[in-house]
């Protein structure tokens, strides 16, 4: 049986009604910040709970023009995770600024009683990253950025839906990032992200900035990027959208359907499930023993496991400038020796799930 990893041609394989609003719009000529845009913008505004959002044309953009929003700089430190996708440092590096790394825990966020000792007088940001679903803790972290006057934005690009107490991921501070990658749970066909604020001022310049700081099309107010979403990837958004719930649903249905095998298996330990956290499952990750012959078990009976990630960022040749060395973040070490992926989208079906659960128990009863 073949348990593939990307679900996406299934979840565009009956869009009739999609093509027929692609095709009403191209007859518009409306490109470039157009209707469609708006409309998406405040559907997404009103999913995550803020009263403003604005369309970037990616994740990585979104965490980088917050940040440059508050004013982040060259030689400026911004603390953020030591186990997360690249885009997160790489917005931070693009503005000059420095990434301060904090360990994780075993949610694969940030550890949030280790923020403190790392703040310095040159600290201007903390990007906490909620990372495969899961959401960092907030409610900590939020004390520590009033005590030290530290703004925040939140990296909320796996996490669309995720909630502590029922409060979304992406309102926790003034600035939620937000990916629509094609493997997100909400995505726009292409790369394409969107920030989330409801703080006016700062929906004021981040529309300037992502749009070359024009005014108009002849008054240039401030110097910006180009970095706006696609008017037809937002009539791709808005098709979507309305399915948001069901799909951070299903996604938790599957994960907990897992759970409760998978975590009968001594050789596999699952990872906090904390409550009031609402986990959306971007990836579904657990610890593996033997996880690298795991990971080739799998791979061979057709299952498509992956590692996320199997080198920490503060390990990548990229960040040799840092001087780190291994062992300087033990837990993110850690997980990136025992963390295996399984597919969890919410196009798998009962029988593809069950042989994941069945070649998994298989592998630790021939060892």
């Amino acid at each position: 049986m073949k348990v593939r990893y990307s679900y996406l041609s299934q979840q565009f394989s009956n869009c009739d009604d999609l093509w027929r609003n692609l095709k009403n719009f191209v007859k518009t000529g409306d490109f470039t910040l157009g209707k469609e845009l708006l409309k998406f913008e405040k559907k997404f505004a009103k999913l995550i709970g803020t009263k403003y959002a604005v369309g970037v044309n990616s994740g990585t953009d979104a965490i980088k023009l917050s940040l440059k929003v508050i004013g982040i700089k060259p030689g400026d430190e911004v603390i953020t995770a030591a186990n997360t996708f690249v885009a997160t440092v790489g917005a931070i590096c693009e503005l000059g600024a420095i990434p301060v790394f904090v360990d994780c825990d075993d949610s694969f966020c940030l550890d949030v009683d280790l923020v403190e000792k790392k703040i310095s007088r040159k600290t201007k940001a903390i990007v906490p990253v909620h990372f495969t679903g899961y959401m960092t803790d907030m409610i900590k972290l939020n004390k520590i950025a009033k005590k030290y006057k530290i703004p925040i934005v939140e990296d909320a690009c796996q996490s669309i839906l995720a909630s502590i107490n029922k409060k979304n991921s992406g309102t926790w501070s003034d600035f939620g990032a937000f990916s629509l990658h094609p493997l997100k749970n909400i995505n726009v066909w292409s790369d394409g992200g969107i920030i989330v604020t409801s703080n006016k001022k700062y929906y004021e310049h981040l529309k300037l900035l992502r749009n070359h700081g024009l005014v108009d099309r002849d008054n240039v107010k401030i110097p910006g990027y180009n970095s706006r979403l696609d008017t037809f990837q937002a009539v791709v958004g808005n098709w979507l959208i309305p399915s948001a719930k069901k799909i951070a649903d299903q996604r938790i249905k599957n994960a907990n359907f897992y759970d409760e095998s998978l975590g009968k298996i001594k050789e596999i330990s699952i990872p906090p499930r904390i409550k009031n956290y609402k986990i959306v499952y971007h990836l579904y990750i657990v610890f593996a023993k033997k996880r690298d012959d795991l990971l080739k078990y799998c791979l061979k009976k057709g299952i498509e496991a992956k590692i996320h990630y199997p080198i920490p960022m503060y390990r990548q040749p990229a960040m040799k400038y840092l001087k780190h060395k291994k062992g300087d973040f033990p837990v993110s070490d850690r997980h990136t020796k025992s963390i295996i992926s399984f597919p969890c989208d919410q196009h798998l079906s009962k029988k593809q799930m069950n042989y994941v659960i069945k070649c998994v128990t298989e592998f630790y009863s021939k060892k």
